[in-house]
């Protein structure tokens, strides 16, 4: 009996569970969706899955067992999709253009956002439907609180069991950083970002009590940047790619939050958390001071070395 054939739609472009079109990729966005997997192969355990994903984020599902064919989003790739049988497709892109093709791929079972042909924008499957009442949620009072995986997951009537993120490619390194300064932040939400002068001033304090620092690397190949990643033992990061990295890699972290919501993250492992304060999104960032940012960081890296010296 043939496998059935499973088309995930996932470029990155637009945030998935967010109301924001966009055209700059989100690779953080890619690796959140990456637990849909877990739920495919529940499903439909014998599958054969194809992801369509931006040139850009295509590494971040490099050597993922779980996806059979991924394929590099160009100008011509839509026509090979809609020439091509598919069973099951899931379209996780709110770019109109990418609605209609989905609407035009001939599958009897899709799941996530369709073409709305009278407003000419997108709207959503029956199978989910859940997507535009959470994004509707979001918009009237700025608050939901169920994580992005376990809505994805749930889509598909599978049970949410906090399944991980699935990142392919397996790094090189090994530690060598106490810290790790993941300070840079994607060109789509610049404030994220703490300031410079606070990475600085935490730097300090933490060199100054003996432990190293190393600042984020591998800004050129993302790969560099996995491996950059898994030297530190700690990572201290804005809510950005760094941080989902940082969970598919099981390592513990410091996440510094503020203008984002923090109840659509999944915190998966050792996590040490840091609120942002304040009225205007652009400033808040501001509020986390290097003290705080050093008083997380020592008990996340105390509780690390807790746990080597118990199970060593």
């Amino acid at each position: 009996m043939a496998k059935t054939k499973v088309l995930i739609i996932k470029l990155g472009l637009s945030e998935t569970l967010d109301s924001e079109i966009g055209r700059v990729p989100s690779l953080g966005d890619v690796i959140r969706t990456t637990p849909i997997l877990y739920a495919l192969k529940e499903k439909y355990p014998d599958s054969s899955i194809t992801w369509v994903v931006s040139e850009k984020a295509a590494p971040l599902l490099s050597n993922n067992s779980y996806v059979d064919r991924i394929l590099v989003w160009d100008e011509f790739l839509g026509f090979q999709l809609m020439q091509e049988k598919f069973d099951v497709l899931i379209n996780l892109e709110k770019i109109a253009g990418l609605c209609a093709l989905s609407s035009m791929i001939d599958v009897w079972n899709k799941y996530g956002f369709r073409f709305d042909s009278v407003g000419g924008t997108y709207h959503a499957y029956e199978r989910g439907l859940s997507f535009i009442s959470y994004l509707e949620a979001k918009e009237f009072n700025n608050g939901k609180s169920d994580c992005w995986q376990k809505v994805l997951i749930e889509m598909f009537g599978v049970k949410w069991k906090e399944q991980e993120y699935i990142l392919g490619y397996k790094p090189k390194s090994t530690v060598k950083y106490d810290f790790g300064f993941n300070w840079k932040v994607g060109d789509k939400w610049p404030e994220k970002a703490l300031p410079m002068e606070t990475w600085k001033e935490s730097e300090t304090l933490l060199n100054n009590l003996g432990y190293s620092v190393s600042w984020q690397k591998g800004l050129n190949n993302i790969y560099d940047y996995i491996d950059w990643i898994n030297s530190c033992n700690v990572l201290i990061t804005n809510d950005s790619l760094g941080l989902h990295i940082a969970f598919a890699l099981k390592k513990p972290v410091v996440a510094l939050f503020g203008p984002t919501n923090l109840s659509e993250v999944f915190l998966y492992g050792s996590t040490e958390i840091i609120n942002a304060h304040g009225d205007d999104k652009y400033t808040m960032m501001n509020s986390i001071s290097a003290e705080t940012i050093l008083e997380k960081a020592l008990k996340m890296i105390k509780s690390k070395t807790d746990s080597v010296v118990k199970h060593s």
